[in-house]
């Protein structure tokens, strides 16, 4: 993609101004940048990005090939984000990410989705990976609190 294009998450920005820099290592300075970067990456077919922003507890439960299939085999047809609430080093964006199908049928996803920042970095817990974790035992993204008051999806 030229760095000049629009970026694909939808924001006014160009794809250098935008997501590209996250693509390219820099921490996201918001749940929503993460989100929208992950949307761009899905298009892009960015799929190691995809896994590196995924909460590390979840990354090796993660389905590369089908990831990426999916990435190929879509036609991206945009992101909207609803809502970006950030409380402290977790976060919630409710978004509608719009593609079409390898047979040409439009698609919609809705999802309010959690994401957690550690070590400066904000990180999507992926509600479709399991984190064998009790209510009660210590958070996997290493925060120091239990896990119910910290990633366990809502």
């Amino acid at each position: 993609m030229h760095p000049q294009s629009p970026c694909p998450c939808g924001s006014p920005h160009s794809y250098a101004a935008c997501c590209q820099p996250l693509h390219q290592g820099q921490p996201a300075t918001s749940a929503e940048a993460l989100m929208r970067s992950r949307y761009s990456a899905y298009t892009l077919g960015l799929v190691d990005y995809l896994i590196a922003t995924t909460l590390p507890a979840q990354q090796s439960g993660l389905d590369s090939a089908a990831i990426a299939e999916w990435s190929r085999s879509s036609q991206w047809l945009g992101l909207e984000v609803a809502q970006a609430v950030e409380q402290g080093d977790q976060a919630e964006v409710q978004f509608v990410a719009r593609w079409a199908d390898a047979s040409g049928v439009a698609q919609a996803h809705r999802e309010h989705s959690a994401f957690v920042r550690k070590q400066q970095r904000w990180y999507f817990i992926d509600p479709g990976v399991a984190l064998n974790h009790g209510r009660n035992e210590p958070c996997p993204c290493g925060s120091g609190r239990k896990f119910k008051q910290c990633c366990k999806p809502r």
